[in-house]
């Protein structure tokens, strides 16, 4: 077919624009003038953002604040008709074209945006409406939303003749030579019996574990750095030069057909949307895994929730789901609207990214004397989190990143992981920003930082015995699950007992007199905190006591609840085993899996502390480094007074015999994923180092099995394409038990 426009008319990132804060000040939509202003501030707003995310590709904030711009102004011509026009950023799609740099092409068929929706709520009444429309029997096509930038592939006889940006739906810019670089996209299809012509949509997108690399590459070139994956996949795809574009890691995947000629009527076109998908497959395009074809709205947000907890798991980035309906004939029933069409959706997930205000780069000093810069920031909610600080690593990586105090900055944090700052959003700066440089001396005490070896990225404080910073630090971590699990020792108790406000002494030291703190000890202590009156804060400070109440004429001041608790739990903690009292003593290297090999050959702490470096190094699993590590440690006196105070003190410093568990996944890879019901993560990780065997945290020809419960991911399928055997939660209990599967 020549001009009948089928599924892939959208493009999967077209609703990622970034966007702007327009004014959020109170307008009196009752006069008509005042809404026109505000309506006409908006669509400025909007376009302008367009502009800079599709012709500069430097998005100047974040795609969920576009989304939150452009529902604004939905709400307004919903409320107020009178004032859509034909080009209002409503009824118009993407942006406008370069013609300076790529010559204009018209698309056979016009690419449409995709309307979004935010909750199963918005989702249930487009659902609603497209059932109300067409037959209870159509079913629908769900895959994910990949992050990327769309292009569209004109294929003649099998031969690809032209790849081009999506522009402004109709005309985009012609990037065919640069497009014939990546290596996904054959130049030819692999059939006998080709279209005579067929345009197909997908997205080009760039790996993110590669975009750090990138942005460091154009800092050191001093070219401004990308502000994020997406637009560095578009920046390198709009190319002057080819052979840029070929030296940047694209991929691509495809996702739908715009227009289709046949060859004859012996080779029709496909009548389903997932028939196009093993059309393309078998034609060598390279297509999505993660889709499937669902008859039920309680499968398609099973569908969502489940990639909503596992967008992490797969190849690319992605930021939501795309639900369309797979019958052609249905979506040609149901048509579009000016701009999208009407039989297919986005659900958009909660934003990873943002952008933000740097506000200062300021550093801390850990435990181990590492000097660490870290972003303070204007807070900004992203992943279900307000965020305020994220961690730039050292001097070194802040340089690489180009980023300058007041930047405005992209900012992502997903899931759990540690917030990010990706970069800066070059075109937003205004010339009042600032480098940062690196400290010359500690921060908490004053002592001349240096590298530890000679070509370090880190800089050190060698202070590591007095800095308060260090030892409060220390401190912290030993109370840490890894370690003692002391819950009633957290960062802000750490501080009380190290560096507090009052007295000058801090009842703490050194690690070392930890359990011979009494209640009593603590009774002088106090920290500044801020003054509330009835629950609200009045903007002043005050020293307040920590470990004790405040006393009263009628209650004098005593240990406070979470004191009592903090005695209790350091007398409990003295009866730990004894890998977690090697964690706790903040050796380099030697975390919970070293601690562990480590008490299970040498059975007490006695036994480690004498044996040679070739003894240390022979451990299985422990090697030269960790094996000097250890060495190093205890031959620094301050160190050997640790152990032996926590000795003298009650600490547990052996196995006793028989104590350690079987070693049943002794030489074991073993790869847990999905929902267990009787392990936690942290406890099937636990139970498998407890046994002898390695918790791997991804799949691999050298896993030897792969635990799976409930809503198993990729990395299932991944162990299936491997035949790595895959045990179920009764499965593993078995092998843990008796080493044996029978």
């Amino acid at each position: 077919m020549d001009d009948t426009v089928k599924d892939g008319t959208t493009s999967q990132g077209d609703a990622d624009h970034g966007s702007g804060e327009s004014d959020r000040s109170e307008v009196d939509l009752s006069d008509a003038a005042a809404r026109a202003k505000l309506h006409a501030e908006l669509a400025e707003q909007i376009e302008t953002h367009r502009g800079a995310y599709y012709r500069d590709d430097q998005p100047l904030v974040s795609d969920a604040e576009y989304d939150e711009l452009s529902r604004r102004l939905e709400a307004l011509e919903e409320q107020f008709p009178e004032l859509v026009t034909d080009s209002s950023p409503t009824q118009t799609v993407g942006g406008s074209v370069d013609t300076s740099t790529f010559a204009p092409v018209e698309h056979i068929g016009r690419m449409y945006s995709l309307d979004n929706v935010f909750d199963f709520e918005e989702l249930r009444a487009w659902h609603d409406r497209v059932r109300d429309a067409v037959s209870a029997k159509s079913k629908f096509l769900c895959e994910l939303k990949i992050d990327g930038l769309a292009v569209n592939l004109l294929y003649r006889n099998g031969e690809l003749v032209r790849a081009a940006t999506r522009g402004d739906g109709r005309i985009g810019e012609d990037i065919t030579a640069n497009v014939r670089t990546i290596a996904d996209i054959p130049q030819r299809l692999d059939t006998e019996f080709p279209p005579a012509e067929v345009e197909i949509r997908g997205e080009v997108f760039f790996p993110v574990e590669k975009f750090a690399e990138l942005n460091a590459q154009l800092v050191a070139e001093g070219k401004p750095p990308f502000a994020n994956p997406r637009n560095s996949a578009a920046g390198s795809l709009r190319q002057k030069d080819p052979a840029v574009t070929a030296s940047r890691p694209l991929h691509m995947l495809v996702h739908g057909i715009a227009a289709w000629t046949p060859a004859d009527d012996s080779h029709p076109e496909p009548a389903h949307q997932s028939e196009v998908y093993e059309q393309f497959r078998q034609w060598g395009l390279p297509i999505s895994e993660y889709y499937k074809v669902l008859p039920t709205l309680d499968e398609i947000e099973e569908f969502i929730s489940y990639y909503g907890d596992h967008r992490h798991d797969v190849t690319h980035e992605i930021d939501g789901i795309v639900v369309k309906i797979d019958d052609f004939a249905v979506q040609e029933a149901l048509g579009y609207t000016s701009r999208a069409p009407r039989w297919a959706t986005a659900y958009k997930y909660p934003p990873e990214e943002v952008t933000t205000k740097l506000l200062d780069i300021q550093v801390q000093v850990g435990r181990t004397g590492r000097v660490t810069p870290f972003a303070v920031m204007e807070p900004v909610t992203v992943a279900g989190s307000t965020v305020e600080r994220a961690t730039l690593h050292n001097g070194y990586e802040v340089k690489r990143k180009g980023v300058l105090i007041g930047d405005t900055v992209t900012l992502r944090k997903a899931g759990d992981v540690i917030p990010e700052v990706l970069g800066p959003v070059v075109a937003a700066r205004d010339g009042s920003e600032r480098e940062f440089v690196m400290p010359t001396h500690c921060p908490s005490c004053g002592t001349l930082l240096g590298e530890q070896k000679e070509g370090d990225k880190d800089v050190r404080c060698p202070n590591a015995r007095s800095c308060p910073a260090q030892l409060a630090n220390r401190v912290y971590y030993l109370a840490s699950r890894a370690a003692f699990d002391i819950e009633a020792l957290g960062e802000e108790a750490a501080v009380a007992l190290t560096a507090p406000a009052e007295p000058e002494t801090p009842p703490l030291t050194s690690e070392a007199f930890l359990f011979d703190l009494r209640p009593e000890d603590l009774a002088e202590v106090k920290i500044w905190r801020n003054k509330r009156v009835k629950g609200v804060e009045t903007g002043e400070r005050e020293l307040v006591p920590y470990f004790y109440t405040r006393g009263t004429a009628k209650k004098p001041s005593a240990p406070s609840a979470n004191t009592v608790k903090l005695f209790a739990e350091l007398d409990k903690a003295k009866d730990q085993d004894l890998w977690r009292v090697l964690v706790a003593l903040s050796i380099r290297h030697v975390g919970p899996t070293a601690a562990r090999t480590l008490a299970a050959h040498f059975h007490s702490l006695a036994a480690i502390r004498e044996a040679s470096l070739e003894e240390l190094s022979a451990v299985d699993g422990i090697g030269e480094t960790i094996a000097q590590s250890i060495h190093d440690w205890f031959s620094v006196d301050w160190h050997e007074e640790i152990v032996d105070r926590w000795q003298e003190a009650g600490v547990r410093m052996e196995d006793e015999a028989g104590e350690s568990a079987p070693q049943t996944l002794a030489g074991l890879t073993i790869v847990a994923t999905g929902s267990l019901s009787t392990f936690t993560r942290d406890g099937i990780k636990e139970a498998i180092l407890a046994a002898g065997g390695k918790a791997a945290s991804s799949v691999s020809k050298k896993t030897d099995y792969v635990v799976a419960g409930e809503n198993a991911g990729s990395k299932l399928e991944k162990a299936e394409s491997l035949g790595v055997p895959v045990l179920d939660e009764e499965g593993f209990r078995n092998l843990l038990t008796t080493g044996s599967l029978d």
